[in-house]
């Protein structure tokens, strides 16, 4: 508030210069490298960088195109440089969305049996299937509450933690998958759920295999290559053991659209194949 009672302006946030040297810094290029990429020169990244020459709209799209920079920190680089956000962030229970959201969930049925599940940004878990159901059996109720945390899910020691018989190795690979998004995005939101999740307990080693449970794949006989660290967990007096992929969308326009995330998980052995191709009402190929 000034002396005559009116509101001062807001501080100016960063300058779009030092934005991209950041993003450049981060993706360890040069600035020849990089004008190389974006059809400039050396000399005009260098005058962006420093502010001595003010980006088209156009070049900061192609800069933040070159240097990978996700969608929501393209606007970021927009308003920066004074242009107005590029990229629409619509509300997942937009009408607009509506066929987005029934095809994934045609997708997470189709997978079935297997374990498959929607994510945002922050590992809110936006959609799933009766495979993710099945292993979620027996996580306390409160981590069940709605907005379900996948992360949380995983990593709680009311969740699904206990029964990850290599818990060790999986929750290093999250946390680890965690830091990198980190690097690549400001949300605060991501980095409370980061600390969160980290400061859980760590994992005590297993002293005994659990009584009937059979061999997790980890100890499996080597005729049962390990291709990819799986998820080794107990279920119902069985092991079961998944290995994980992450599938995107190419090219997003819309901001809610670029950090959703589809986890698939793949049995990394024939007893699991067979195991769920088993369950009741679930066998392979039954699209719910």
């Amino acid at each position: 508030m000034t002396a005559d009672g009116t509101t001062s302006p807001s501080s100016p946030g960063p300058s779009v210069g030092p934005l991209l040297r950041g993003w450049r810094t981060r993706r360890r290029l040069s600035q020849l490298e990089l004008a190389l990429r974006a059809d400039s020169s050396a000399r005009h990244i260098s005058f962006v960088e420093t502010g001595r020459a003010r980006p088209s709209e156009e070049m900061v799209l192609r800069l933040a195109d070159r240097l990978d920079v996700p969608v929501r920190e393209r606007n970021a680089l927009l308003l920066a440089a004074g242009y107005a956000p590029r990229f629409t962030e619509t509300a997942l229970d937009d009408p607009a969305l509506d066929a987005l959201r029934e095809g994934l969930t045609r997708l997470l049925r189709g997978y079935e049996p297997y374990p498959a599940l929607v994510v945002d940004g922050t590992y809110t878990v936006v959609a799933a299937n009766r495979g993710i159901a099945m292993l979620l059996d027996g996580v306390d109720r409160k981590l069940l509450a709605p907005p379900l945390n996948a992360m949380r899910l995983t990593l709680h020691p009311e969740g699904l933690a206990p029964r990850i018989r290599n818990l060790p190795e999986w929750r290093r690979h999250l946390l680890d998958q965690m830091g990198r998004q980190l690097a690549l995005n400001r949300s605060p939101a991501l980095r409370e759920l980061y600390e969160e999740v980290a400061a859980y307990p760590p994992p005590e080693p297993r002293a005994e295999p659990v009584a009937g449970a059979e061999p997790a794949a980890a100890e499996a006989p080597a005729a049962v290559p390990l291709l990819a660290l799986p998820m080794v967990i107990e279920h119902d007096g069985r092991t079961l053991s998944f290995v994980s992929s992450i599938s995107t969308f190419n090219t997003p326009m819309d901001v809610t659209v670029a950090e959703l995330a589809i986890e698939t998980f793949v049995p990394a052995d024939p007893e699991t194949v067979a195991y769920l191709a088993a369950l009741p009402g679930q066998g392979a190929g039954d699209g719910g």
